[in-house]
């Protein structure tokens, strides 16, 4: 059975319904609207979370690269470099030297006795020829006076045995003696006369020992030392004799001068030095270098060479310290560098350069030492980038960075 319904319109129905809906929609609408919005809220802050940590790591690692590049150049030692200046195109070098007398000779006595008088003295200039001083002789004298006598003996029995001979020769003619007399005769005036020669030489040499008395002058010179005086003994056969005096010619002087092994090209004969001295400043010695030793000196690695000088003033003393100038063949190129860029091993004179970004160890040849710096024949050029003070460990191969110098008002590089 149906039940009984009111009648009701479709219209009422939905009339009653639609107030119902249109107050539940504008909820619905808000609610989904506050849910997007948090969605989109939360997709931002994801996002923004993953920029973050994004960043974040990023300047980490960022900063860690820049952290290990900068280990990286901190670990790499930084070089100050020079260029090595060229040498001078007319150079010279320069040697200390010691100038000795042309002929320097002691002077001793010949013969035994007193000095009896001395002529000079020191700072004389003498002659040859010219008397220095007598000496006293009274035992030489008296072994003359004795050795003329027996010489006098000696003619004396030579002419008796000379009249002997020459008798018994003519008695041997008329058989008046025998042969063996007069053949004694003969040989008696031949040791006779053998005795008169023996004595006539002992008389000469005793008058040349006599002679010995005066000394004379061996040269032209001056003398440097009297070591005797008025009444000394003499003694002349002593095992080291006492010298009287000493004689320098010093009309032209040697000056003896060690030139390094490396510069004994110069020491070739002919070669022009000039000398110089600390109490002539300004004035210059002219002089030729007239011989060599021929030999390297082992110790000193030097060779020893003679420079001839004239002194016709007498203002160069012999002993005193000169320095000797030579100038360098035509033709020789060399560089100089500071003598704190120079590294003392084992294998040698070496000085470290800087190319492609490393250091290389050079052996050079060294020159001649300026005290602050250092002439280098061979090994770096000009253009090369010489370390300075370099360190003590440095070795082929070490990466290093030239120092750049700061600009103004800028900073280092």
């Amino acid at each position: 059975m149906t039940p009984n319904l009111p009648n009701v319109t479709k219209n009422e129905v939905q009339t009653e319904v639609e107030p119902e809906q249109a107050q539940v929609r504008p909820q619905q609408v808000q609610r989904g609207g506050l849910r997007r919005l948090a969605l989109g809220a939360a997709v931002s802050m994801a996002v923004f979370m993953s920029l973050l940590i994004y960043y974040g790591i990023h300047s980490r690692v960022s900063a860690e690269s820049r952290l290990q590049l900068t280990t990286e150049q901190a670990s790499i030692p930084t070089v100050n470099v020079i260029h090595p200046q060229p040498g001078a195109r007319t150079q010279e070098v320069v040697f200390p030297g010691n100038t000795q007398a042309f002929v320097d000779s002691p002077i001793y006595a010949r013969t035994n006795g007193y000095l009896k008088r001395w002529y000079v003295d020191i700072g004389a200039r003498v002659r040859k020829g010219d008397l220095l001083a007598e000496i006293e002789t009274p035992e030489l004298d008296q072994q003359l006076r004795q050795a003329r006598a027996q010489l006098a003996t000696a003619q004396a029995n030579l002419n008796l045995s000379q009249i002997t001979a020459e008798r018994n020769e003519n008695l041997l003619k008329t058989r008046s003696i025998s042969t063996q007399e007069r053949d004694n005769a003969v040989n008696s005036y031949a040791a006779n006369k053998a005795t008169v020669q023996s004595n006539e030489a002992n008389v000469a040499r005793l008058e040349q020992l006599q002679s010995f008395e005066k000394i004379y002058a061996p040269f032209d010179g001056v003398i440097t030392a009297r070591n005797t005086d008025v009444g000394a003994l003499i003694d002349a056969g002593a095992s080291a004799p006492k010298e009287l005096f000493h004689i320098a010619a010093i009309h032209e002087l040697r000056v003896y001068v060690s030139i390094p092994e490396t510069y004994s090209r110069l020491a070739h004969p002919g070669t022009m030095a000039d000398l110089t001295l600390d109490e002539y400043p300004g004035q210059i010695f002219h002089g030729t270098l007239v011989r060599n030793s021929s030999s390297i000196d082992y110790s000193s690695r030097t060779l020893l060479v003679e420079v001839d000088v004239g002194n016709p003033n007498r203002e160069l003393m012999p002993g005193s310290y000169v320095q000797v100038h030579f100038k360098l063949p035509a033709g020789a190129s060399s560089v100089v560098v500071p003598s704190n860029a120079l590294l003392f091993r084992r294998e040698g004179l070496q000085v470290g350069v800087v190319r492609n970004g490393k250091a290389e160890l050079i052996q050079v040849t060294p020159g001649h030492d300026y005290g602050a710096s250092m002439e280098i024949l061979s090994g770096v050029q000009a253009a090369d980038a010489v370390i300075l003070s370099p360190s003590d460990s440095l070795t082929s191969g070490t990466p290093v960075q030239i120092y750049q110098p700061a600009a103004a008002g800028g900073s280092r590089q």
